[in-house]
């Protein structure tokens, strides 16, 4: 009796990092799979921390740094843009049969799906050495401590899970990677209606009012209060993030269950 309920969770774990194995080989032995989620969070560094910088100086931006304000939403996206391409290879695994054969070949499939998010986290080490050390030769300065750059990347980590959770929801039910738009455009989306170039106090119009129910605000401010080193809102963010993991991880088991239906 003993012998069989060590081996479940044993078999259970090592289907899951076996699955994280071969998504972590795939990704890397194919740059044009890996590239894009690296240009995609550099350029907007570029662009918002470079190109956008004199919005620093305006006497109303308060926040004492224009490139760590802005780094905080790159930590967000990139980590959110990794949990979407990890759907995208989910997607491509089934429209080329590999997805059916690890479902054979799996007895507990939700082991499948946290294989991926074991990689898609994974990948995040590359990812945000590359960001951080982009933006730290770019003169970002960190007001914060230790604690508050490990409750950002915590935050950034945890965005990837739900992104994950919510673009495998979507490539279970297509199995194809014709829904790739469906994963990555509402992603863009609610990333973009959220206060990325100001605080929220300085949005105006129709903007203001969504970016006050934007779940991705609450992350923003929580982690851009933990870089000044003068934390706000950071519980407020830990729960608004759990929720959406357990949101998107219904979602992901339910479309989990729809592609063991199709076979």
């Amino acid at each position: 009796m003993i012998k069989t309920t060590e081996a479940g969770p044993t078999r259970y774990l090592s289907a899951a990092l076996g699955v994280a194995w071969r998504y972590l080989h795939n990704l890397y032995s194919r740059p044009s799979m890996f590239i894009p989620s690296l240009v995609f969070p550099l350029f907007f560094l570029a662009a918002f921390a470079g190109g956008l910088s004199v919005v620093g100086d305006a006497p109303s931006f308060d926040y004492y740094d224009f490139t760590a304000f802005q780094f905080c939403f790159i930590l967000i996206q990139a980590s959110t843009l990794a949990g979407v391409f990890a759907g995208f290879s989910i997607a491509g695994d089934f429209e080329m049969g590999m997805g059916r054969r690890i479902m054979l070949a799996t007895r507990r499939r939700s082991s499948i799906v946290l294989g991926y998010g074991i990689g898609a986290a994974s990948r995040l080490i590359v990812t945000w050495t590359i960001v951080t050390g982009v933006a730290l030769a770019g003169g970002m300065q960190i007001a914060g401590g230790g604690f508050d750059l490990a409750g950002i990347y915590g935050i950034a980590l945890l965005s990837n899970v739900a992104a994950l959770l919510f673009s495998a929801g979507i490539a279970l039910r297509f199995r194809s990677l014709s829904a790739g738009p469906l994963m990555q455009l509402p992603v863009f989306i609610i990333l973009f209606l959220a206060p990325v170039y100001v605080p929220k106090e300085l949005l105006t119009g129709w903007i203001e009012p969504v970016a006050t129910v934007n779940p991705i605000t609450a992350l923003l401010n929580a982690a851009r209060s933990l870089m000044a080193g003068e934390p706000t809102g950071v519980l407020t963010a830990y729960l608004v993030v759990f929720g959406l993991i357990a949101l998107m991880g219904f979602w992901a088991i339910r479309g989990l269950r729809q592609a063991e239906q199709a076979g």
